[in-house]
């Protein structure tokens, strides 16, 4: 299965949200406009702390006939790359360790081209690492990974140039692990999700009601099932996607993780301003990277985002984080081939849902 990164075009036009004009149309009129019928989903947006618009479009279910709705379960993909980031920075605040600190700290000892690598450089995709290790779903020890990924021959030097790694992030999962003695989807259970009332988000611990999790469809339509009907260990994925992809979640979570990260229930303001901080700029774009976020800063204040993707699935997450903005949009069947592709659609999408869930257009 192949792996995909969208967002360089997302955010061209999300640097223009803030000086888009408004619409009147209500969210739901521009969705029927701009959404394919075939196609199946879950639209949210929300100012602040109240949801303006929360809906599902099309069937998670078609075998089932189950409509999408907004406690519809899905793969939110490299979105997961946000919490992995909060985990690392929840535990700087528990004082177990530092964004400055050598990984050699945390997996013993390390190669010599690798000695110098921080996990700084791990949450900023500059540590050197290549993008992956193989197919998602390929049967991956968390040591088998962090053996492959430190043999692995580095792109660059650490902290020298930007390349996007999912390996990285599996890195960062794993040091998650090894720091609080709990497995990385207990830790984000218990430290992340529970205080921001996100009951429905993980790998294996929400207890989801029959059909409650989407099947996902490819371009031609075919049923590639619900993402643990893949190879799938006891405690989640394997190790090619742990921590940096492959997290299950819905829309009402989603909103209640942007509402979690307005206060401070889980993160400081420091930690905070760590998290959304403009580390490093992303090569060839406008925006820059900061920990499991892509940022912009507009004349309005910044914007931050991540999307996340594969084959079959598509979705966004938008925070402006000047005036409360959030939209998250997922869809379980992203592609039919020869007729549309909701890659293409994307910044439009966005935008234009940000645009009128400003304006009160819900």
């Amino acid at each position: 299965m192949s792996r995909i990164r969208t967002g360089a075009l997302l955010m061209v036009v999300l640097a223009l949200a803030a000086c888009s004009p408004a619409s009147d149309e209500p969210v739901s009129d521009f969705l029927a406009r701009m959404l394919p019928k075939e196609s199946g989903g879950t639209v949210i947006a929300a100012r602040s702390d109240q949801i303006s618009y929360c809906q599902g479009f099309g069937l998670a279910d078609r075998d089932a006939r189950i409509a999408a709705t907004c406690d519809t379960v899905y793969d939110i993909m490299s979105i997961t790359k946000q919490f992995t980031a909060a985990a690392i920075l929840k535990l700087e605040m528990m004082g177990k360790l530092r964004t400055s600190d050598r990984i050699s700290t945390y997996l013993g000892p390390v190669p010599a081209g690798k000695r110098q690598i921080t996990l700084h450089h791990l949450l900023t995709h500059t540590a050197g690492l290549v993008e992956g290790l193989g197919d998602d779903y390929d049967v991956l020890s968390r040591d088998d990974m962090l053996a492959r990924a430190l043999a692995s021959r580095p792109l660059s030097e650490p902290g020298a140039e930007f390349h996007y790694s999912n390996v990285g992030y599996s890195m960062l999962a794993a040091i998650v692990e090894k720091v609080s003695g709990l497995s990385y989807e207990r830790f984000l259970a218990t430290f992340l999700f529970t205080p921001a009332g996100m009951t429905s988000t993980g790998y294996v611990l929400p207890q989801w009601k029959p059909g409650q999790v989407a099947v996902e469809y490819d371009a031609k339509g075919n049923s590639k099932g619900r993402p643990y009907e893949h190879r799938w260990a006891a405690d989640g994925p394997y190790w090619n996607l742990r921590g940096n992809g492959g997290m299950l979640s819905t829309a009402r979570d989603m909103f209640r993780w942007h509402h979690a990260l307005t206060g401070d229930a889980i993160l400081s303001a420091s930690a905070k301003a760590e998290l959304f901080t403009p580390h490093v700029r992303i090569p060839a774009s406008q925006e820059s990277y900061s920990y499991g976020w892509s940022v912009r800063d507009t004349d309005d204040g910044r914007v931050a985002w991540h999307d996340g993707g594969n084959s079959w699935s598509l979705a966004a997450y938008v925070r402006s984080l000047h005036d409360g903005i959030m939209v998250f949009w997922v869809s379980n069947h992203a592609y039919q081939q020869g007729r549309w592709n909701l890659e293409d659609r994307a910044s439009d999408l966005t935008l234009g849902i940000m645009n009128r869930t400003r304006s009160g257009a819900a």
